[in-house]
């Protein structure tokens, strides 16, 4: 019930965006798949997933209010959007700060601190990787893999998705 509604939450903000939408489900599928393969227990999960349907919440607001969604305009904006749904929908309070502070850090993995946060970051990582130029690059992509992938189950998926087969 909580994840659905903040999925129609989602979409009332990407409405005219469905970009937006496609890509916040596709992150939202690669955690549920990263979850799985790493046994997250069902307390984590559900912080993990509404933080995967909200990661970029912010990104519109920050091309209306600074004409760019650059990382840390989003950041900026996310967390304050986030908060504001997960209030409204009547999500614990301990658990909106955790959430708004992963939404609001999901550029910088300086600030990774936790296995929720890291599965935020490697869902959203496999899903950018599409249309980023390391894909493309087999010399450096095991390189690259290793070193932005900490969980076993992010590990294998990037490369299934770009080693073995090409793309998501």
């Amino acid at each position: 019930m909580l994840k659905e509604t903040v999925i129609k939450e989602m979409i009332n903000v990407f409405h005219d965006v469905p970009y937006g939408v496609d890509h916040t489900l596709k992150v939202l599928q690669l955690a549920e798949d990263i979850m799985t393969g790493e046994s997250i227990d069902s307390e984590k999960r559900e912080l993990i997933t509404i933080t995967a349907i909200l990661h970029d919440i912010g990104a519109l607001e920050a091309q209306r209010k600074y004409g760019s969604m650059e990382a840390k305009y989003q950041e900026k904006e996310g967390a304050i959007i986030a908060r504001q749904i997960l209030e409204k929908v009547g999500y614990e309070p301990g658990k909106i700060d955790r959430v708004c502070y992963i939404v609001g850090n999901h550029h910088t993995p300086e600030k990774i601190d936790g296995i929720d946060f890291q599965v935020l970051w490697e869902a959203d990582l496999i899903a950018n990787m599409e249309a980023m130029d390391i894909k493309n690059d087999i010399e450096k992509l095991p390189g690259y893999i290793e070193e932005n992938f900490k969980t076993t189950a992010g590990k294998v998926l990037a490369k299934e998705y770009f080693l073995n087969t090409g793309g998501i």
